[in-house]
């Protein structure tokens, strides 16, 4: 596990990407401010993980979710981004239905098909449920 910043390295070019999309065009970022950059996401990630890892915890449960990193960012009083943070969730969720419904056969979906929707309807009520607790 990782216990410091120097631990977790992220992909410099994941950072850069992040940055690039963040800043005006035109604007250039010096290769120090993009290590301090790295190293402070570097931060923020293990801070997020470690706070999520205690709402799991609470529900005596080993594997985070969704509702837990929620929790962690309304926690880390970073409310302001819990609303895109669920929206994008959902997009995504709509994203891999999309991709998984496509790539299976017809008999088989609609096996599946019920499963996940069972299964996402299982998952919502836990993450209603632990957002109430």
């Amino acid at each position: 596990m990782a216990e410091r910043p120097e631990d977790l390295n992220l992909p410099n070019a994941v950072i850069t990407r992040i940055i690039k999309e963040a800043l005006p065009d035109g604007v250039n970022i010096s290769k120090e401010a993009r290590s301090a950059i790295s190293r402070a996401a570097s931060v923020f990630v293990l801070y997020a993980t470690s706070c999520a890892n205690n709402f799991a915890m609470k529900g005596k449960r080993k594997t985070l979710n969704a509702s837990d990193v929620l929790s962690a960012m309304e926690e880390m009083e970073f409310q302001r981004f819990v609303t895109p943070l669920k929206e994008a969730l959902e997009e995504q969720k709509k994203k891999d239905k999309d991709k998984k419904t496509d790539s299976e056969e017809p008999d088989e979906q609609d096996e599946d098909n019920d499963e996940d929707e069972e299964r996402l309807e299982e998952e919502e009520q836990n993450e209603e449920e632990e957002v109430d607790n």
